[in-house]
């Protein structure tokens, strides 16, 4: 018996060593997460509910007396919520919206975003989140890729501002009608019916359906839209709906978790993260816009148990003076991507965060990855593939190398092909598709869509999608993010078109020719905007005036930080 038990208690050890090493039961565990998803997705399609908003009615009905939104302005419970998803839906409906149109949302971090976007799904419809920093032809470009009927805008006065600076052509040449979100127009909101509309409202919703159209700089060009569909976002949020725990720890419920977010709702990671919540069950906690003042006290008043970061966001928490409110909230799991190297411990030490779930990801998704860090082993990486994924998706995610002026893929001169690189050395990654419509390309840009592909890559015939990242994954699987490739870069949260700066540059009377980069700048995350100028012979440029020119036409992310005279 003595042999028997230590043979036994041995070979535990090593079934563990090994589990350890390639990470099968992680791996196991994912793969089973997603088929489970997949399969309740499929039955969804089966019985004519593919729609997401039939996930937020489940979760009303569950927990009807819950609280399921907190923000400053206002506390609502799942059934209140309900009734005011219900209204607007009714409300939209009223002003000619159908099943299948768009509605622009330009509006903050305000509980009226989520009734809104929830209302759009009531009637089969979706948003078009456009960023509320946009004013001028930026704003102009993502109103006419949208198509929208409506338009949504914000009271506070600086939104208002930027919209009326182009109401006019918004209005006029796309015969678009803009609701400002007054307090007059919300009574008239809460004195539409609160019934729940009839699910013809919905049945013509399909995987390929959006939920949201996002605008994305992505590595090339002027911002471009990009569906978020209903089939990818079902399939993500019930990822946890199997007989294993919730990843993060995050359960519905009275009794569950509450999540913070103050990231832009315009934006995946504080949409996206932030509707799930609202299909899933879990309370969320709005903080109007993300500031270090009242971040902490957002957090201790809402009590709120995991929160949404990007990169930036530690960095400027960490920068604020010590406060008591640092480590005694009941956060134990926050969700984000940017988090660098060089912030993660200290910030998960100051502020006593046990877990930090780091993902990568492009609003494009045909690529994505998840680190969940409880310890210094499983720090500062964007992912981790255990041995099985590691052999599922070694064809499928590829690093190559490209060329770093043209950005164009390094090709071999005799074969034409493309050379794989060590997963340990890293490159831009690319992803093996089918066909092209695996991507559900950008919204109304056939021939952007078309330049994400690169065809021939390794063999004739073959069909890769371009992620414009960069990154390597270690002998253990863990994945680290190396860099953003192509003409743009990334700066207060935000990517920046070069080609959008150097267009507003260069319409300034004197300059001839303005060539925009971002340079890293230390303490900073990202790269801050320089640009190479040329001025014509002669001309006195004033740069005051430059100035003024250029934060009139684009956000203020997106100014150049750094001027150099060329």
């Amino acid at each position: 018996m003595a042999l028997v038990a230590a043979t036994l208690a041995g070979t535990t050890a090593a079934a563990a060593y090994l589990d350890a090493q390639f990470r099968i039961r992680k791996d196991l565990a994912y793969l089973y997460r997603m088929h489970s998803a997949t399969q309740q997705y499929a039955k969804a399609v089966r019985q004519n509910r593919a729609s997401n908003y039939y996930l937020f009615e489940q979760s009303a009905l569950t927990y009807p007396t819950t609280t399921c939104l907190w923000s400053r302005s206002g506390i609502y419970t799942w059934h209140e919520t309900s009734s005011l998803v219900n209204q607007y839906a009714s409300y939209f409906l009223s002003l000619g919206v159908r099943p299948g149109d768009l509605v622009a949302l330009y509006l903050q971090n305000v509980p009226e975003y989520m009734f809104a976007w929830l209302g759009l799904l009531a009637i089969g419809c979706a948003p078009a989140m456009i960023n509320w920093n946009l004013g001028g032809e930026a704003l102009v470009h993502c109103m006419r890729v949208a198509g929208a009927k409506v338009m949504v805008v914000d009271a506070e006065e600086g939104c208002r501002g930027r919209v009326e600076g182009v109401r006019e052509r918004i209005e006029g040449e796309m015969g678009v009608r803009v609701v400002v979100l007054t307090e007059g127009v919300k009574a008239e909101i809460a004195g539409t019916p609160a019934e729940r509309l009839g699910d013809e409202y919905r049945e013509g919703v399909t995987g390929e359906s959006p939920v949201c159209l996002f605008y994305t700089s992505g590595t090339t060009g002027l911002p471009k839209a990009v569906r978020f569909t209903t089939q990818r976002n079902y399939i993500g949020v019930t990822l946890d709906s199997t007989i294993l725990p919730p990843r993060y720890d995050s359960y519905p419920g009275p009794h569950g978790a509450t999540w913070y977010n103050s990231m832009p709702l315009y934006h995946g990671t504080g949409g996206i993260t932030t509707l799930g919540l609202f299909l899933t069950g879990v309370t969320t906690a709005l903080g109007l816009r993300f500031r270090t003042q009242t971040f902490w006290p957002d957090i201790h008043a809402s009590s709120s148990t995991h929160f949404t970061y990007v990169g930036e966001t530690a960095r400027y928490l960490l920068a604020a003076p010590p406060s008591p409110l640092d480590t005694t909230h009941r956060v134990h799991c926050i969700f984000g991507n940017g988090m660098r190297p060089d912030v993660w411990t200290r910030f998960q030490t100051r502020f006593a965060i046990p877990c930090i779930a780091e993902f990568f990801a492009s609003t494009e998704g045909l690529f994505a990855t998840l680190n969940h860090s409880r310890n210094p082993h499983s720090a500062h990486a964007v992912g981790h593939h255990g041995l099985l994924l590691r052999l599922l998706t070694h064809n499928t995610y590829v690093p190559v190398a490209t060329d770093p002026v043209s950005g164009a893929i390094a090709r071999d001169p005799t074969t034409g092909f493309a050379t794989r690189l060590p997963y340990a050395r890293g490159g831009e990654i690319l992803v093996a598709v089918p066909s092209p419509a695996a991507f559900p390309g950008y919204y109304n840009a056939p021939e952007a869509t078309a330049r994400k592909f690169a065809r021939d890559v390794f063999r004739t015939g073959d069909l890769y999608y371009r992620t414009g990242d960069a990154l390597r994954r270690d002998h253990l699987g863990r994945w680290f993010f190396l860099d953003r490739l192509g003409d743009t870069y990334r700066w207060k949260s935000e990517n920046v078109s070069t080609a959008e700066v150097a267009a507003a540059l260069g319409a300034f009377p004197g300059i001839v020719e303005a060539n925009v980069y971002g340079v890293e700048v230390p303490g900073h995350e990202g790269r801050a905007g320089c640009a190479a100028v040329v001025v014509e012979a002669g001309v006195e440029v004033d740069w005051v005036a430059v100035a003024r020119f250029v934060r009139e036409r684009l956000p203020g992310y997106a100014v150049p930080v750094f001027y150099q005279m060329e």
